[in-house]
């Protein structure tokens, strides 16, 4: 009986207490803009898990509150981040793809660091939302226990968020998989990349816009008024890649005939041979780029299924200005 009311009590205490301190440096992150933030949250976690570690080195308070220390550090670590970055995973993974088309198709190979480490931030974005499970799940559960305030209500559908993230991850592996093939050493014919590219980018811009714009949906809890018209651009984009792949299907493997199939004002200018092996990774990173677009899609259907049962309110006119008016 008295162990058990010991660990109610040292489980109160340790939970109160890195509630409090957890919210506060995380409030006084989130005012430090997104410079000092990171830097605050890993000072903080580190400065007072160590000294709660090493706390626990002491006599005293081993014998009395070593269980309680420990449920400080795991509570305070988890609230003081949790904030962090959470609601960015849609802004991280339309980076990245961007990242990754715009890479393989760049035209420019005398890029200095800056725009390589740059680049390298954005093709692994997608390694946050990869990483995101536990922590949503753990949010999500957590969750399920807040009062009813603004506009959430103990109703809330908070599982449909673990729906949205598990979407995005889906999303993510085939990212990944896209990464992995822009970077492989096989030499594409220059006429066929820059015949490519063209719908390439244009499918990738499309696909980033459905993401942002499911990012402000979520964000702002408003149903979106041009997410249709998105989605059916993304699709008009995925056909006209779609016929570009077909289109190699006329090209004659092996042959120095420029240009057949590939269409006038595009043709090879040098006449060179067409190997199945130079068309193996643009058909892949096509392939890839449908594949993505077919999942974001799935995103879609999720989030608005999120924001049926959680009664997204409709946008209006002023959302709409506040949301494309440039920022001074």
């Amino acid at each position: 009986m008295s162990a058990t009311l010991s660990k109610c009590v040292n489980r109160a205490i340790g939970t109160v207490l890195a509630g409090a301190l957890g919210v506060g440096v995380h409030w006084v992150a989130s005012q430090s803009g997104d410079k000092f933030e990171p830097v605050i949250l890993q000072f903080s976690v580190f400065l007072l898990a160590a000294a709660a570690t090493f706390s626990r080195f002491i006599p005293s308070i081993k014998e009395r509150f070593d269980y309680g220390t420990m449920i400080f550090i795991l509570t305070f670590s988890l609230i003081s981040v949790s904030g962090y970055r959470v609601e960015k995973l849609f802004e991280l993974l339309s980076d990245s793809l961007d990242g990754c088309v715009a890479d393989y198709f760049r035209d420019d190979v005398k890029d200095n660091a800056k725009n390589d480490e740059a680049s390298s931030k954005l093709l692994h974005g997608y390694k946050c939302v990869l990483n995101s499970k536990a922590t949503e799940e753990s949010l999500a559960n957590l969750a399920r226990w807040e009062p009813s305030h603004g506009s959430f209500s103990f109703g809330h559908p908070w599982k449909e968020y673990i729906k949205v993230g598990a979407s995005l991850r889906s999303c993510a592996y085939c990212i990944e998989a896209l990464n992995g093939s822009i970077t492989s050493e096989t030499k594409v014919p220059d006429f066929l990349k820059k015949h490519f590219s063209k719908f390439c980018l244009i499918l990738s811009a499309n696909s980033s816009a459905v993401l942002k714009e499911l990012a402000i949906t979520i964000a702002t809890m408003t149903k979106s008024s041009k997410i249709d018209h998105t989605v059916k651009e993304m699709k008009i984009a995925v056909q006209e890649l779609q016929n570009a792949v077909a289109s190699l299907s006329k090209q004659p493997i092996g042959s120095t005939k420029p240009g057949n199939g590939i269409g006038k004002g595009n043709a090879n200018p040098t006449g060179t041979a067409v190997t199945l092996v130079e068309i193996i990774p643009l058909v892949t990173v096509s392939s890839l780029l449908i594949d993505i677009a077919a999942r974001i899609e799935k995103i879609v259907e999720t989030v608005n299924g999120l924001a049926a049962k959680a009664e997204f309110r409709q946008e209006n006119k002023d959302d709409k200005t506040m949301m494309t008016s440039p920022k001074v």
